[in-house]
């Protein structure tokens, strides 16, 4: 039961009792103190693990951490086991919420003040503390002070550090100011309501009533803007000494750390985060998106919780009843292959032959015009030439550039975030970076600009080098780092754009650098890289590789696909211009944006392809509808350029046979195969065009079990191995992972080249790993003949009443209609009775979207009645364009889809995606 002045608060939690004060204020003095205590919920028969003591800021009191009572006190998390049961003690402090009300107190006050409450309570360890707010920092105090009792620590949404050089939140200034302090926070209810109104979605209105309920009238808030005035803004501020012993005393630490943020505060920014991440490096960190300062109000921060204790408190506790993987696909890549990607460029020093050109150079400071250019840069046409660097002239730019950062102030283990062109610059920025120590950031434009700024700012780097619209978006959005610019700016857009460096800067101080400038080379396992996936599920997320892990993927590529020394390779798939130097390949990149892969056209791959004589190009599958859209305009010396290619990849979303047999005719001498793979391991399968042939014929035939339903990507490649997570009926996946053919499920994928963890997201990063395998949140199936067949995402998995439905198949089959562009399957209703709702785009296009023509319907539901007689179509609509994610351009947006039919069907008028 709850009370009903305080919802969400099982009745028999709140108790006053009273305490001793210690505190120099008021030594001696004896305060009634409020907690709200789960100890009465408590089984008889099981003693608890330990006690959370948590600890809330300013305005909010005890009330905030009622979502931890009832199920800490169960303690059970599905897929944890012995979690619990904890005891939960949530205390209001002195001054605040149900607690006595006692005067001005000070930082240092307030942490022996729970002190007292913790020792009249005779709290015995493990305790493991939990703050928000201002409550962080006290709770953070009590933590040092009592490290004998003291199991974990979790934060949310804190601070405890205010940098010198940077001035304090705008709301905390405003409030501090002395025409508003009073006023805002003391007479009026006003820094109490601008709090609650942070909450994202908003709070319900009972929810806001029981926080307002301690701080009714006037002289029940003294304390908020006590707490207010005594916040440390600089060393003159009375509480800074307390707050610098509490700062420096986080260093000291040994216990687990958890920290659980929401970005979008305007009080306790990211900047904060990543000082407690300095201070902790291997604190264990997840960031909601989308979620602010009331945390704990808007994301699941007690489920968070729970299932971090049963991980990490104390000692590893995660479930053993996942199958493993296996043993040789765990082990990393052994010392004796690991090869560092730069390994290259320092064998082939010597060599004059062509390493990298630039299609798109603009005579920026990498730009070269050895082999081809006059000192113009022009060709004998009079056109602009590529840009070249030989092999021998990139090594000594990618030392020079290294040893150019060191000297700036970039040290290993800095984030440097790269928002730079495919090219010449780029290649030497990655090399040089890596093989400094630095851990290189790559989030592109195609993010959109919002996606982008979530992703940079997720990172933290402590560099941005970009072209000036990167640097500009820093700018706007406050992307924390300091700044170096590709090109040299004048002076007034230096200052406008924060321009610490320019790129030739940096290569001057790299000349003026010593040869020999100190830098031992990076461990295996250093962290190397965060690549940012297309955020095509939500968003967008960093994923950590270590130099063993990037090593392991460069190893696997060439192994797969033979390319090595010699091969020339148009890279048309922003992942590729990472490796085409590792590989020893001769690498060049088309003109296009990069951000948006259907902008690549037949004449600028050709022309790419001719300016290396290409034996190898790599193209994601939206870019290459384009290139066959554009290919009447060939000529025939680019016509034969391209048919010098022998090998053509394209990943980025399943392609289909008939799109890769149009290609073929581009290029009639190349093999071509479809890798399927993600941000987290490329690649995981391969097949060729023959192999796709190969599977469609065992499909129709029957000939193989399991053959079908799905896009056929092949067999793991070397050093990979897939299983499947069986669904349930509810079309959850919870099966072992298992190889048995024709079962669908999750794809789980282990290899040495999987990727090490996602980036402060400890929580995605838990829920995708599975005792050695990555879980891929894709779905599909094993054929008998180890073919591996993908049926969508998970995400988009429709759950009917009459069991899950994966979308792919039914996609298929009603792509075959004549006049269907694209499809796409979506559910709508709640999970376990979804109806199956077609989208379609048409040819010619649609004039408007809604309900599809009767003749297009009756052709769709006649498609799948013959091959999927159990799937019943609710509705068939149309758009006049599918939506696509913004960076393949390939991906159809299922759940976007899923939305809209949902209100077309409720009869209300929306705007398709």
């Amino acid at each position: 039961m709850v009370t009903a002045a305080w919802p969400g608060v099982p009745e028999g939690c709140s108790r006053y009792l009273p305490v001793t004060s210690s505190a120099a204020v008021d030594a001696g003095a004896v305060h009634r103190w409020h907690v709200l205590d789960n100890a009465a919920l408590l089984p008889d028969d099981v003693g608890p693990v330990g006690t959370l003591l948590c600890v809330h800021g300013n305005p909010t009191w005890s009330y905030l951490w009622r979502s931890l009572l009832e199920p800490a006190a169960r303690g059970t998390v599905p897929g944890i086991s012995a979690v619990g049961p904890w005891r939960v003690v949530a205390v209001d402090q002195l001054d605040m919420g149900l607690s006595a009300r006692t005067g001005p107190r000070r930082l240092a006050d307030r942490v022996a003040d729970l002190g007292d409450l913790t020792d009249a309570l005779g709290l015995t360890g493990p305790v493991v503390t939990v703050g928000h707010d201002w409550g962080g920092s006290i709770s953070l105090g009590w933590a040092i002070d009592h490290p004998e009792l003291l199991a974990g620590v979790v934060l949310t949404n804190t601070a405890v550090h205010q940098p010198a050089d940077q001035s304090i939140p705008w709301p905390l200034r405003l409030a501090l100011h002395p025409a508003i302090h009073r006023p805002g926070t003391v007479s009026t209810t006003a820094f109490l309501d601008i709090t609650l109104g942070l909450a994202r979605p908003r709070l319900d209105p009972a929810i806001r009533r029981a926080y307002r309920a301690p701080y009714r009238h006037g002289r029940r808030r003294g304390g908020v803007g006590q707490f207010v005035a005594d916040i440390p803004v600089d060393e003159t501020t009375p509480s800074f000494p307390e707050l610098d012993r509490i700062a420096t005393g986080v260093h000291g630490l040994t216990v687990p750390v958890l920290l659980l943020w929401g970005p979008d505060d305007p009080i306790f920014a990211d900047r904060y985060l990543r000082d407690l991440i300095d201070r902790r490096p291997h604190a264990d960190v997840h960031r909601f998106e989308g979620a602010g300062h009331l945390v704990v109000e808007d994301a699941p921060v007690a489920a968070s919780i729970l299932d971090w204790l049963g991980r990490r408190v104390p000692g590893d506790r995660v479930s053993d009843d996942a199958a493993e993987a296996p043993r040789g696909s765990r082990l990393t890549l052994a010392d004796r292959d690991y090869r560092p990607l730069w390994a290259t460029l320092e064998q082939r020093a010597d060599d004059p032959a062509t390493a990298v050109v630039d299609m798109a150079a603009d005579g920026g400071p990498s730009g070269n015009t050895r082999a081809g250019g006059d000192s113009t840069g022009n060709d004998s046409s009079g056109s602009p030439a590529p840009a070249r660097l030989g092999w021998d002239e990139l090594a000594a730019r990618v030392d020079r550039l290294r040893r150019g950062l060191l000297a700036v102030g970039v040290r290993p283990g800095h984030r440097i975030s790269l928002l730079v062109p495919p090219g010449i610059d780029l290649t030497c920025l990655i090399y040089a970076s890596l093989r400094l120590g630095a851990v290189i950031v790559v989030a592109d434009a195609g993010l959109g600009a919002r996606g982008l700024s979530r992703a940079v700012r997720g990172a933290g780097p402590d560099w941005v080098i970009g072209i000036d619209r990167a640097l500009t978006a820093a700018r706007l959005f406050g992307w924390p780092g300091r700044r170096i610019s590709l090109r040299t700016p004048d002076r007034l857009t230096r200052r406008a754009l924060g321009v610490d460096h320019s790129l030739a800067e940096v290569l001057a101080a790299g000349d003026t650098a010593a040869a020999e400038s100190p830098n031992p080379e990076p461990a295996p396992d250093d962290p190397a890289a965060i690549l940012f996936t297309s955020g095509s599920t939500g968003p967008a997320k960093g994923v950590a590789y270590t130099h063993r892990q990037l090593s392991a993927m460069c190893r696997t590529v060439s192994t797969t696909y033979g390319l090595a020394p010699g091969t020339a390779l148009v890279a048309a798939f922003a992942p590729f211009a990472l490796l085409g130097p590792a590989l020893g390949a001769t690498s060049v990149s088309p003109a296009m944006d990069v951000t948006a892969p259907s902008t690549l056209t037949a004449a600028a791959l050709a022309d790419a392809a001719a300016a290396i004589e290409a034996t190898a190009v790599f193209a994601s599958p939206a870019a290459l509808v384009n290139v066959l859209a554009t290919a009447d305009g060939l000529d025939e010396t680019q016509r034969k350029a391209l048919a010098g290619v022998d090998l053509l990849l394209s990943a980025g979303a399943p392609i289909g046979e008939p799109l890769l047999a149009a290609v073929s005719v581009l290029v009639p001498h190349a093999r071509l195969h479809t890798p399927y793979g993600m941000t987290e391991a490329l690649p995981v399968t391969d097949v060729d065009l023959p192999g796709i042939r190969a599977a469609a014929a065992d499909a129709a035939a029957g000939a193989v079990t399991g053959a079908g339903n799905g896009v056929c990507v092949g067999a793991p490649v070397p050093g990979a191995h897939v299983a499947i997570s069986a669904f349930d009926a509810a079309g959850s996946p919870v099966g072992d992972p298992s190889a048995v053919p024709a079962v669908s499920g999750e794809i789980l994928v282990a290899a040495p080249h999987v990727k090490d963890h996602y980036d402060r997201l400890y929580l995605t990063e838990t829920a995708a790993s599975d005792r050695g395998w990555h879980r891929t949140g894709d779905v599909g199936h094993l054929d008998a003949a180890g073919r591996l067949w993908v049926e969508g995402r998970l995400a988009h998995v429709l759950r009917t009443s009459g069991g899950p439905v994966t979308p792919v198949e039914a996609e298929q089959r009603m792509a075959d209609v004549d006049g269907v562009a694209r499809t796409a399957l979506v559910g709508v209703g709640p999970d376990g009775a979804q109806v199956a709702v077609a989208v379609v785009e048409t040819r010619p296009d649609a004039r408007s979207d809604g309900p599809a023509p009767r003749r297009t319907a009756e052709a769709l539901r006649a498609a799948l009645a013959a091959a999927l007689p159990h799937l019943d179509l609710a509705a068939v609509l149309q758009v006049r364009r599918l939506p696509t994610d913004v960076r393949h351009n390939s991906k159809v947006d299922r759940s976007a889809l899923a939305g809209w039919a949902s209100d077309v069907l409720a009869g209300r008028r929306a705007t398709a995606p």
